[in-house]
């Protein structure tokens, strides 16, 4: 009788045993499988997911991060797989799955990850960023920019770097734009943004959000009159078939922030967290390579395409535009010591360049 209960005991806590590892979740499996790969186990999957095409600066330097990410670690040690053009989602859509860890890695606009983490809007800033990559890429690159990154942990975010798209553009459908007052009453289209909302409104535009998988067709339909991007996103989209004024203006860049999801990212092994630190910094040399390398080859397509009226604004006209933005830097940066520290500190450090 004792042997029979002894074994019944010793059964029960086997079920119970059973049960309990059954029960664990993801993120347990998930924790597993890391630390068995850094015992020398299982390898790492990395997804990795953006919005532009593999043929676009981003998507060059994506790839190029890929390849110097199994360049350091080994195929035995990783497999990263690479989503781009909006493949896992739209732009929130991927900011949202890389918070909750669905997504690990991925390249998002300023503007989509803002409603995670207010502060990171301070580089959306209209006339804040010089019209000077190399002094953006300067200041950004160093210890301020680092300073922007690490308040997107506040969000669940590890930011890792800022990769530049280039200065956005205005563009419009049959009005010219050389003044704030030419902006009064047109329907411009944004991304999601209380900012580029306050930056429209202060000019007397009708700021309107719209999707950007659905922008061609607000475009073409006359949703709105008009929106901003960098010159390679209006034509790898071919905005210049239904708009047609394009104005460099150098209002504002369309500044990407590559992240990764904090508890992942932590969860590494140290190598493997270095290894991504410096893939992500050849990557996003690459994409400004590959920018300056086609910039010229989209402005020609836009100066040549029929029907379309391509200029720059002057000087004084564009003066006249910085001259109206602080009521927006004051409206944007209330209520928070640490923005308005910010921009002032990033003003001077242009300043100082």
């Amino acid at each position: 009788m004792k042997k029979r209960r002894l074994a019944a005991i010793f059964a029960s806590t086997l079920l119970i045993a059973a049960v309990a590892l059954t029960g664990c979740g993801g993120n347990k499996d998930a924790q597993q499988d890391q630390q068995a790969n850094a015992d020398g186990g299982e390898k790492i999957t990395i997804v990795f997911s953006h919005n532009q095409p593999v043929e676009s600066p981003e998507g060059v330097g994506a790839q190029a991060m890929v390849d110097k990410l199994y360049e350091l670690l080994g195929e035995d040690r990783i497999s990263v797989e690479l989503y781009p053009a909006q493949q896992r989602g739209n732009l929130r859509e991927q900011a949202e799955a890389t918070q909750i860890g669905d997504i690990n890695i991925t390249m998002q606009p300023v503007s989509t990850v803002t409603p995670f983490v207010d502060d990171i809007k301070v580089i959306d800033f209209p006339y804040l960023l010089p019209a000077d990559r190399e002094q953006i890429f300067e200041v950004l690159d160093g210890e301020l920019g680092r300073e922007a990154l690490d308040r997107l942990e506040t969000g669940g975010f590890k930011g890792l770097g800022f990769w530049f798209e280039g200065y956005k553009l205005f563009t419009t459908n049959g009005k010219e734009i050389h003044s704030p007052a030419d902006f009064q009453g047109m329907k411009i289209r944004i991304m999601e943004s209380p900012l580029l909302q306050a930056q429209y409104e202060n000019w007397g535009a009708i700021a309107t959000p719209i999707a950007y998988s659905e922008l061609y067709s607000a475009l073409e339909q006359g949703t709105v009159d008009g929106e901003e991007n960098p010159i390679q996103t209006i034509v790898l989209n071919n905005y210049q078939e239904v708009q047609s004024q394009i104005i460099q203006s150098y209002h504002g860049t369309m500044t990407y922030i590559l992240m990764a999801n904090l508890e992942w990212f932590n969860s590494l092994p140290e190598d493997v967290q270095e290894a991504i630190v410096e893939a992500e910094a050849y990557g996003r040399q690459e994409t400004r390579k590959a920018y300056a390398e086609q910039e010229q080859q989209y402005l020609d397509v836009v100066k040549n395409a029929e029907g379309v009226n391509y200029y720059e604004l002057t000087p004084e006209e564009i003066e006249a535009f910085k001259a109206t933005v602080q009521p927006v830097y004051d409206s944007q940066t209330a209520g928070s010591e640490w923005q308005a520290d910010y921009v002032q500190r990033l003003q001077e450090a242009f300043a100082a360049l």
